[in-house]
């Protein structure tokens, strides 16, 4: 290696600091982490994108942000005279027009219009782009901010400097009453080129949404694919969608295919740029919820924080790949991984939406599922459909597959009641330190560690900080163990609807492993 290269790898060192664009994983070469040439730093830019919360009047939305304190995972914490800034800023609601729908479909064009003419309301009421709307000031307090009716905007915004590692929004709306009614909650996405929904429905009691959001300077060309129980839905619109610079565009999936199917995968690509992508969906008899992205296509998926007195879960899987996949189902509970009687196992056909109806399937106790391949291991995406109360008190949720936190994790918008953290070990055993932040209003921090036994969920509700005033973030750091699963259940039940919202709680990566640039790698020029 000669001396250019070396200066290369310095730049590349900057870059992926300032980018967020390196390997989170452990190093291949362990001898190298050992001999201390690889370095973990902060990262010092990140971006967050917040999809127009609803199109209802009596909308009621909270968005609460913070970056957490601590190194999380990095060799030292930011400096405290780093600077930084952290805001999220007020985009523009652009209709998509993909196209005619087929003659089928005549019967819905009114109820379409009236949601449409809604959308539209939406983007009048955004229109001044640019306006700030969420400042964060310093790591470890949360801000928050609300906003009322269908006029509230889609969100975009970006953090640098000390404000950066882990930085994280909660998104939170309260509908009370008509067809989209519900507790509708996400964690606001970063930007990226590749996103899979498997749960998402097409059928006629479903409105579901798949908004796109662009936080960059130039227009992004976008592609949704769906795919049902037999492959791939008829499409001739779903290509080839543009999303203006620094906006959001709503797209009702119904109107991309004649297929109504009550258990569809959204596969959300681009050709050019990146977006943020989420699905509003909207069930008439069922509330309403968001559905986030599953995590990367694995052969092996957990997805944890299944509500004790869930009355209704639907698993949806998709095998992304070419070949088919075949799961072993399990439970973890709180006293181990069981097999469900009557749900052992579950085929998965290359490209097709496989859907298993699992019941009340804890029996009154928290859980979370694992899949794991009973054979060849071929990469899915999976997420559940959770339903709590019944009848006309019915309330969905949405728990999309996550992957282990690999350093830290934060979930914000915790109220004094209604939080349950639950954290999952699939394999070893595991210990987890869990810190409540101060409250947006005020309060202390409190820290507690959480033993969780191997193959089990361990179900809690989190040490409110002291003297808690507002809402307050929770951050999760695995210490010592195996693999960590998360994900926080916050349930704010109103007129007798037990509405509530889980979201899964992936690594924040707030750091980058990277060539330690100071090292002296002269020893390694081999002349030439």
């Amino acid at each position: 290696m000669n001396r250019t290269t070396l200066s290369l790898i310095a730049a590349a060192t900057a870059l992926a600091a300032v980018t967020g664009f390196a390997s989170l994983s452990a190093p291949a070469d362990a001898d190298a982490t050992a001999a201390g040439t690889v370095a973990r730093l902060p990262v010092e830019r990140t971006s967050q994108l917040c999809p127009a919360p609803s199109v209802s009047d009596v909308a009621e939305t909270t968005y609460t942000s913070v970056t957490p304190t601590g190194k999380g995972g990095a060799d030292s914490e930011p400096a405290a005279d780093a600077g930084g800034s952290a805001e999220l800023r007020e985009s523009t609601v652009t209709l998509a027009e993909p196209g005619g729908t087929d003659d089928d479909k005549d019967d819905k064009k009114e109820d379409d219009k009236k949601e449409e003419e809604k959308q539209d309301d939406a983007a009048k009421g955004s229109a001044s782009e640019g306006k700030p709307f969420v400042t964060l000031k310093e790591p470890g307090t949360p801000v928050s901010a609300e906003s009322s009716g269908a006029n509230s905007p889609a969100l975009v915004g970006t953090a640098t400097g000390r404000l950066a590692p882990g930085w994280t929004t909660q998104q939170t709306t309260t509908v009370s009453v008509g067809g989209a009614r519900g507790l509708l909650g996400m964690t606001c996405t970063a930007p990226d080129t590749d996103f899979w929904f498997p749960g998402a429905s097409t059928e006629r009691s479903r409105q579901d949404y798949v908004h796109l959001t662009n936080p960059d300077d130039t227009v992004a060309i976008a592609d949704i694919e769906l795919y049902g129980p037999d492959g791939a839905l008829k499409s001739e619109t779903g290509e080839g969608i543009p999303v203006p610079a620094r906006s959001s565009v709503p797209v009702l999936l119904s109107t991309l295919t004649g297929e109504a199917a009550p258990n569809v995968t959204v596969h959300v690509s681009t050709r050019a740029g990146r977006v943020g992508a989420a699905v509003r969906a909207a069930d008439e008899a069922g509330g309403s919820d968001w559905l986030t992205a599953s995590g990367t296509p694995a052969g092996s998926v957990v997805l944890p924080g299944i509500p004790a007195d869930a009355t209704d879960v639907r698993l949806v899987v998709l095998a992304t790949g070419s070949a088919d996949a075949d799961l072993k189902v399990q439970l973890a509970t709180p006293d181990g991984t069981i097999t469900p009687a009557g749900h052992e196992s579950l085929h998965v056909k290359s490209q097709m939406t496989a859907a298993l109806e699992l019941g009340d399937i804890t029996k009154g106790e928290p859980g979370s599922l694992v899949l794991t391949p009973s054979g060849s291991a071929a990469p899915v995406v999976a997420a559940l459909r959770v339903v709590r109360g019944k009848g006309e008190k019915r309330e969905i949720a949405f728990i999309p597959a996550t992957a282990p936190i690999a350093s830290r994790a934060t979930v914000a918008d915790n109220r004094a009641k209604g939080s349950t953290l639950s954290l999952t070990a699939p394999g070893a055993a595991a210990k987890v330190k869990v810190t409540s932040s101060p409250g947006t209003e005020g309060g202390e921090a409190t820290v507690e560690t959480y033993d969780v036994k191997a193959r089990s969920t361990l179900a809690v509700t989190p040490k409110a900080p002291a003297g808690l005033k507002g809402a307050y973030a929770l951050t999760v750091e695995p210490e010592s163990g195996g693999p960590v699963h998360a994900a926080r259940t916050l349930a704010l039940p109103e007129d007798g609807i037990a509405m509530f919202t889980v979201q899964t709680l992936p690594d924040d990566r707030g750091t980058v492993s990277v060539p330690r640039a100071e090292e002296d790698l002269s020893v390694l020029d081999n002349g030439k």
